[in-house]
């Protein structure tokens, strides 16, 4: 049987990746350092995966085992043993797994006939292949540096399979239960492989992969931030709520226009495709059965309030492509008064607006300047936000 290493056993390892390996007739070798969980896959060599949709089902994935992240040997083995690889992890702990990549990269290309291997990044970062091949790098030995760039694919991949947080009583009914929704597609860069591409199922190598890159950032993710930080200012716990409200559902189909613009013309992408893209997202962010909470997308709005992320990276996107982006700066807006009070990053923003007021978030979290275009449409959104009654007294 074929062999795959999965980094990170956790909701995208498991909820996505394990099952794309499995159906695809891999053996699935999941690198993780929880504890109970490496040895639950290891006890039972399988988990139930729970796919949420109009006809919901619960299906078996098999041929799985599981490694300790400690143990850099065993990693190592299976590694030099595979026939492709994938981390899903989150960005800080690419760091803390480059040196048990490097290991097995030694003891492949040990033999340095052996077959290329490609590593699959499902990482929420621009330009992740070339930032985890540098941080292997600093951990291999000067004699494989050649091997690295010549046989080993950092693979980036747009991630659009929604995961959402498991309930108590999920977590009760089975500890290696994951619940997803159905959608099961994985577009990866074409040119980041070395050698054949490996066959696996709904794989989707795409040329002129940076447009699928922002449109997963531009379309998918911020269409998600206008639905929770408007979905929060109406008072709703999840996201299926947003989507059904009028209001919001046509801040985000507007929003979402003004991004399939952009990025028509900045990529050279299909218009309608796009549009089409985003009704389908409408109806799966829609999914009751998914419970996506507002709170858990609208966490940590310092972050997706950045400059190169969904919202403001979105709008200037559109304004270097000459489309005004009035709709996603609205969102921007609400994203700034988003005030939950278990949000650490959105109680700093709320301190800073009181301190210094809207120019000193728009310079300090935006990195925008107040008097910029794009500053003075947040600027035209919060004072709408308070015109229109988003504002709760």
């Amino acid at each position: 049987m074929r062999k795959a290493v999965q980094f990170g056993a956790g909701n995208i390892g498991r909820g996505f990746l394990g099952q794309l390996f499995y159906e695809s007739g891999y053996e699935t070798t999941f690198v993780d350092v929880a504890d109970a969980l490496v040895a639950g896959l290891n006890d039972r060599h399988s988990y139930p995966l729970r796919i949420l949709d109009d006809v919901s089902y619960t299906m078996c994935i098999e041929n799985v085992r599981a490694v300790h992240a400690t143990k850099t040997d065993a990693v190592a083995k299976a590694l030099a043993g595979a026939e492709i690889a994938a981390t899903a992890v989150g960005v800080p702990v690419l760091p803390k797994i480059a040196h048990l990549i490097a290991a097995g990269i030694e003891q492949r290309f040990a033999d340095f006939n052996a077959t290329p291997l490609n590593v699959i990044v499902c990482e929420n970062l621009l330009d992740a292949g070339p930032y985890l091949r540098e941080q292997v790098r600093g951990h291999l030995s000067p004699t494989f540096h050649a091997v690295l760039d010549e046989k080993v694919g950092f693979v980036e991949a747009s991630i659009g399979r929604m995961v959402p947080v498991m309930t108590e009583t999920q977590r009760q009914e089975d500890p290696l239960l994951v619940c997803v929704e159905e959608y099961c597609h994985l577009p990866v860069d074409k040119d980041g492989f070395k050698g054949p591409i490996p066959e696996l199922k709904n794989l989707q190598p795409r040329d002129n992969f940076a447009g699928y890159v922002e449109r997963k950032l531009f379309v998918h993710n911020a269409g998600h931030a206008v639905a929770a930080y408007l979905g929060y200012l109406k008072g709703y716990e999840y996201i299926w709520q947003a989507v059904g409200d009028p209001a919001v559902r046509t801040e985000i189909e507007t929003a979402l226009a003004e991004s399939c613009e952009g990025l028509a013309r900045k990529h050279g992408m299909d218009v309608q495709a796009l549009r089409k893209h985003t009704d389908d997202l409408l109806r799966r962010f829609g999914n009751r059965l998914l419970g996506d909470q507002v709170e858990r997308v609208a966490r940590d709005p310092i972050r997706k309030l950045g400059p190169r992320d969904r919202l403001i990276g979105a709008a200037t996107m559109c304004l270097e492509q000459g489309v005004s982006p009035l709709n996603l700066a609205f969102a921007a807006a609400a994203a700034i008064r988003y005030d939950h009070p278990s949000d650490p990053a959105a109680q700093s923003i709320q301190e800073r607006l009181a301190r210094e007021g809207l120019s000193g978030v728009l310079r300090e979290v935006c990195t925008l300047d107040p008097d910029s275009i794009l500053g003075c449409l947040v600027a035209s959104g919060i004072r709408r936000l308070d015109a229109e009654g988003w504002i709760r007294a």
